[in-house]
């Protein structure tokens, strides 16, 4: 795009790649989130010390902050991003629920208003009916999620939802909602354009998860109908559009695989991890839209018919059986190529990887034809990626890639725990 690309980075990652593949970079403290990468004032500060003229928060810390995209704003950069108060409204998922449900946007049943305390909580769990999904009404990535069967399990799920809202952020609240049996987790990709038309670019399956973390996703969803697709991408249009929504943004949802419906779950507001599954389907490079769409670019996207099937495996450096974290210095990294083959890597022989982060290493993509060839080519860079020092879960990935329920697409939130029960 002939753009300059600035980096700002922690100590810790100083030698990583993409510090030196940025035309300029900027150290911003140590390793602590918190005097680095947290630090709004200092990623601004970065901004206007190299001339800078927008800022792009990727997907991680501040990416979904209102308060850090209004900062951007009011030191007269652009923000890659939403509207900081479509952000705000979006970031809290009982707001969030209340809104899409005026909306005309599917919810299950439960809570309008934040629950505080237990014996509100087991009132609300009597009326919804169990099991009920417990959360945090702030933050992402499944912070604090739990299920409860019963009043004894509700009162444990709540107070840990209660303890995870405490650490991750200032919002104490928590919300119940009825849980779906056998749900997958399938999100439908937006784009807000500059003129204010939202499309929507199909969908995909985020439902390999451990601890309510994604594992891997793939596009289009083998547990969506035709009919159900086009309901569920024309509800995420109305969620936008509810919002003022600009950029690109996913709308999360449930979807109950055997009555082919669905409920929303949330919205994020910023790029997901996820996203070259998007891209190797549609064609589109969605972090370019970004920056076109902020810079008040007028052009036109058109929602097309998926071409071919896209599975991303998110490479983490965890043990492949219990998925805890495993960091180390990396003594071999040899990534897979080939047709169909794409490698988003954070790391090369010789890098280390803290114990400061997310574990995410890399997300490796394949392309196919059909579904069952993007599953071939799966295997086939799998076995080629050459991974030694740090933990890694690429066994875990093999092991998937040959599961009879992943490889039948069948499958739904609870395919990871059933796997290591086996």
């Amino acid at each position: 795009m002939g753009l300059r690309a600035v980096a700002v980075h922690s100590e810790a990652d100083a030698d990583l790649p993409f510090v030196s593949e940025a035309d300029d970079a900027v150290l911003l403290g140590p390793a602590g989130p918190a005097q680095s990468y947290l630090d709004a004032g200092k990623v601004i500060d970065a901004a206007r010390a190299t001339e800078a003229q927008a800022i792009h928060p990727g997907y991680g810390f501040l990416a979904e902050n209102a308060a850090f995209a209004r900062a951007v704003t009011d030191a007269g950069l652009v923000w890659i991003g939403p509207d900081p108060d479509a952000i705000e409204r979006m970031g809290d998922k009982i707001n969030a629920r209340n809104l899409m449900e005026s909306a005309g946007v599917p919810v299950a049943a439960g809570t309008r208003e934040p629950v505080t305390d237990q014996a509100e909580a087991l009132e609300a769990a009597a009326r919804i009916g169990y099991p009920v999904m417990v959360k945090a009404a702030g933050g992402g990535g499944g912070i604090g999620m739990g299920v409860a069967r019963d009043d004894a399990s509700l009162v444990k799920a709540f107070e840990q939802a209660s303890r995870a809202a405490a650490r991750f952020g200032d919002n104490p609240a928590i919300l119940l909602e009825r849980y779906i049996e056998r749900a997958r987790h399938v999100e439908v990709q937006i784009l807000g354009l500059a003129d204010g038309t939202v499309v929507a670019l199909g969908e995909r399956d985020c439902s390999v998860q451990r601890r309510h973390q994604k594992v891997a996703e793939e596009s289009p969803s083998p547990g969506v109908s035709p009919g159900l697709r086009e309901r569920m991408l024309a509800a995420a249009v109305r969620a936008g559009e509810a919002v003022g929504y600009r950029g690109a943004g996913t709308v999360e949802c449930l979807v109950d695989a055997d009555a082919q419906d669905f409920v929303f779950l949330e919205m994020n507001t910023r790029l997901q991890v996820e996203h070259p599954v998007t891209e190797l389907v549609t064609g589109l490079d969605l972090v370019e839209l970004q920056i076109r769409i902020a810079a008040g670019e007028v052009f036109p996207v058109a929602a097309a018919p998926p071409r071919g099937h896209a599975i991303e495996f998110r490479v983490y450096a965890e043990d492949p059986k219990r998925f805890f974290p495993g960091p180390g210095k990396i003594d071999v990294w040899e990534e897979p190529a080939g047709e169909g083959v794409r490698v988003d890597s954070g790391y090369v022989a010789g890098n280390t990887v803290t114990p400061f982060y997310d574990p995410l290493m890399a997300k490796l993509c394949v392309h196919g034809a059909t579904r069952e060839e993007a599953l071939a080519r799966g295997r086939t860079a799998v076995a080629a990626f050459r991974l030694a020092g740090p933990k890694h879960n690429l066994p875990f990935c093999a092991e998937l890639l040959d599961h009879p329920e992943f490889v039948s697409g069948d499958y739904d939130t609870g395919l990871v725990a059933r796997m290591r029960q086996a």
